[in-house]
């Protein structure tokens, strides 16, 4: 099978990487890529961005299926284009994809299919959104209403800070402040043909930047699943998968599908906890990433035959996806001043020592090969995923692994998967 993935970061290596695992003859191509993933797959110089280039590279060359990796292609309308050129594509078609697209539009979406969620005021001007966050008192959280590359949240008991964040993205477009809701964290991603879905097995990241939870929003800086926790209040993460299944996922696509905006491709629940039950905190019209990277390892379903069957609508044929008993870890590298203003160019050293690490690869987010060797390229460098039998092997590889990794600068957070190890 030939395939091509779009993007340029770790979710679309780890992509690649459970492609290449399948040990099948797939023709691999990637674009943008990294230098990462240009180890495993061949690279292709294309605007991803550009629906009438992507479609024409496709064609050329007999692409069998795309797999867009990040949100704004599909929000430029990629699949969209693909689809009309009758190419197998997995992910979302522009309308659907406002699931990510635009808070406001997800907000309606799950108030018409009935799916729980916090309280949230759609706010314009300066005025409601002080209006809003006196309403629902603190702990603030604001939202960026559009796309934000992971970084459009707040959450703080400052309400000069929530206001300064919300002045922030008021100028290109309105703010969602919602209510704080409390409790564990759960990312979930259901594949989807548009009427039939799958779910994947659970993980959780941690978005600050800092150890406990401390310090500035991220795109994430480290996951881990399965999630065995779970068991404490379904009974099973299989209980757990069905129920979110049955009260989040179906819904909401029967939903899109009743206002002909179909959804083909990856839904991601964002999930809290709560003491009254799961709540929705966002969806995203991708995989999620750092989760990616510690679900894919796991599926022992082959991941081209699933993504295929959601593309081409027969996604109902398969049976449910199968995981590994062992268990994932991954910590990121970030390059010094993440999340605000990192610093690139900087040389790379030692990733073939923590790739000997037993139970280790390492999934590249933002690097570049030159004659000199391996550079940083952006704030999210590198992820070093472990597997293991248990949590603690899978955190003790893991942080052997990124010892060995040389970055100027660089920083990570030492208590991934810490609390599910003790």
């Amino acid at each position: 099978m030939k395939i091509l993935v779009l993007g340029s970061g770790a979710r679309e290596h780890a992509i690649v990487l459970a492609l290449r695992s399948e040990g099948g003859p797939h023709e691999l191509f990637a674009a943008p890529g990294n230098a990462g993933i240009g180890r495993d797959a061949t690279l292709v110089e294309l605007d991803v961005l550009d629906p009438a280039a992507v479609a024409a590279f496709a064609i050329d060359n007999a692409i069998d299926l795309v797999i867009v990796g990040p949100e704004a292609p599909l929000i430029a309308g990629i699949a969209d284009e693909l689809r009309e050129r009758g190419i197998p594509v997995f992910g979302p078609g522009r309308a659907a994809a406002q699931m990510e697209g635009s808070k406001a539009f997800a907000k309606r979406i799950m108030a018409a299919a009935e799916v729980p969620t916090g309280r949230a005021t759609h706010a314009r001007t300066a005025d409601e959104v002080a209006a809003a966050l006196d309403a629902y008192g603190a702990p603030y959280v604001v939202k960026a209403d559009g796309l934000a590359a992971g970084k459009g949240v707040i959450v703080t008991d400052d309400r000069a800070a929530a206001i300064a964040h919300a002045e922030t993205y008021l100028p290109s477009g309105p703010v969602l402040i919602e209510e704080y809701l409390s409790g564990p964290e759960v990312s979930l991603f259901f594949v989807s043909d548009g009427d039939t879905v799958r779910a994947l097995s659970p993980a959780q990241d941690f978005k600050r930047a800092l150890d406990g939870d401390a310090g500035p929003n991220t795109g994430g800086m480290g996951a881990y699943s399965p999630l065995p926790w779970l068991a404490e209040r379904f009974g099973s993460e299989a209980e757990f998968v069905a129920h979110v299944t049955e009260t989040v996922a179906l819904p909401v696509i029967r939903r899109l599908d009743e206002e002909g905006t179909p959804f083909i491709g990856l839904l991601y629940a964002g999930l809290i906890l709560t003491e009254a039950g799961v709540r929705v905190i966002e969806f995203n019209a991708r995989f999620g990433d750092p989760e990616t990277q510690v679900v894919l390892p796991r599926l022992r379903t082959p991941l081209s035959r699933l993504l295929l069957a959601a593309a081409t609508g027969t996604l109902e044929n398969e049976p449910e996806p199968e995981f590994a008993d062992d268990v994932a870890v991954t910590v990121v590298l970030a390059s010094e001043g993440y999340p605000e203003k990192p610093m690139t160019g900087r040389p790379i050293t030692g990733l073939e020592e923590a790739e000997s690490v037993e139970g280790v690869h390492i999934a590249h987010a933002a690097t570049a090969r030159s004659m000199d060797g391996l550079s940083a390229t952006g704030g999210r460098v590198l992820n070093v995923v472990a597997t293991a039998p248990d949590f603690p092997t899978a955190r003790e590889r893991a942080y052997e692994a990124i010892g060995r990794i040389g970055l100027e600068g660089s920083h990570h957070r030492t208590d991934i998967a810490a609390r599910v190890a003790e």
